[in-house]
């Protein structure tokens, strides 16, 4: 029997035991089988299995945590499900038991920001971006060239000013924001049939640029001169491929994950904006949980946070190495072209005082902010 038909048969008899799984015990039961090389033995699978029915048996409270992302990303896109799921079951001493509903088996985006908001499920991650309809004042971190690096926006998420500013109008919406992921800055990505890469904001004019639902970001690529395109992000992809749009911004390691190598000619590094993620709470549970496990909940969210940090250099390199082999070119503006992009629409200038207001309600609290995404906390994480 030849190398490549015994693969395939193997591949075959996982997936059989992985639906045996997920019919029998459900499918959160069936990825830990998964992702702990358990599937290619019965005897592996059924003891995984049972393993995980006890701690879900021993659990006083469960948490349901939906994302958009497969499982096993966490090579080029360090979401960090399957951590964050043994994190919280481990500190709070198996108390609280995590079943996961990852690849956006329940919605992706803002559709799971909704699901949290109404209770359907207690936790979800999405991006900032897609929280803003809902929660506007995190919004404020897509005011750009601010808290467009990694190490600012890590500085600025875990200061006292975010706590004290954002924080509590996060929670008067009804959420809670128990950690942010951190997966590199936006990027100028540009379809195969323009030419790139881009390099200074002169040559964003006219350019069809996809938006997610950020105002602050559509009123950012306006400023610039190019065309926003509001599209939901699992449209994203054939709005590039068609030609609807002609660009958008996600980080390398985003657009990896979701299938844009083959169709972006250049991808530039502008870090104008965080491609910043959050897992979302539904405060109202949160509170109702004791207060042990209110504070396991949050350490094991500072944990996996910290682990998130120290994926992302790795995670980078590997979607970098992956699209250059699709052919895609990359490019990091010199500091007098980065000076043009700040020119042209940073947040010091005055079309964004509105915004401030509405968003932190002054000047002088944005200026809070600003102050703390240049302070070094004690997390630390890479940069390009």
């Amino acid at each position: 029997m030849s190398e490549d038909i015994k693969r395939k048969g193997l591949q075959s008899q996982e997936r059989r035991r992985f639906l045996e799984l997920s019919a029998k015990f459900g499918v959160t039961t069936a990825i830990v089988a998964l992702t702990s090389c358990a599937l290619g033995s019965r005897e592996a699978s059924a003891r995984v299995a049972g393993e995980e029915q006890k701690r879900k048996k021993a659990a006083r409270y469960t948490m349901i945590v939906a994302t958009s992302y497969v499982l096993g990303v966490s090579r080029s896109y360090p979401i960090m499900q399957l951590d964050y799921k043994e994190n919280i079951q481990n500190i709070t001493h198996g108390k609280m038991y995590v079943q996961l509903a990852p690849g956006g088996q329940l919605g992706a985006g803002s559709a799971l920001a909704k699901k949290v908001l109404t209770g359907t499920i207690q936790v979800a991650q999405h991006s900032i971006s897609n929280f803003a309809p809902f929660a506007p004042a995190a919004d404020v971190i897509n005011i750009p060239y601010w808290c467009g690096e990694n190490q600012k926006f890590v500085n600025l998420v875990t200061s006292d000013a975010w706590k004290n500013e954002i924080n509590p109008k996060i929670e008067a919406r009804g959420f809670k924001a128990l950690w942010y992921p951190s997966i590199d800055p936006r990027t100028v990505a540009v379809r195969k049939g323009i030419k790139g890469p881009i390099k200074t904001p002169e040559q964003m004019r006219g350019i069809k640029f996809r938006v997610p639902n950020s105002k602050i970001l559509q009123r950012f690529y306006r400023q610039l001169g190019a065309n926003p395109i509001p599209v939901e992000w699992v449209e994203a992809a054939a709005a590039i491929k068609t030609g609807y749009a002609d660009a958008l911004d996600p980080s390398v390691e985003a657009l990896l994950v979701f299938g844009f190598k083959d169709i972006l000619s250049s991808i530039t590094f502008n870090a104008a904006v965080p491609d910043a993620q959050v897992y979302s709470c539904n405060l109202k549970w949160f509170k109702s949980l004791p207060s042990d496990l209110q504070k396991g909940v949050e350490f094991a969210s500072e944990l996996t946070m910290r682990q998130n940090h120290a994926k992302i250099p790795a995670a980078r390199a590997y979607a970098m190495t992956e699209m250059k082999k699709a052919g895609v070119e990359f490019y990091v503006p010199t500091a007098e072209e980065k000076a043009q992009w700040v020119k042209k629409a940073g947040a010091q200038l005055p079309v964004w005082d509105d915004i401030k207001k509405e968003l932190v309600g002054s000047q002088a609290k944005f200026d809070k902010l600003v102050k703390a995404a240049n302070t070094t906390t004690n997390f630390y994480v890479h940069d390009v």
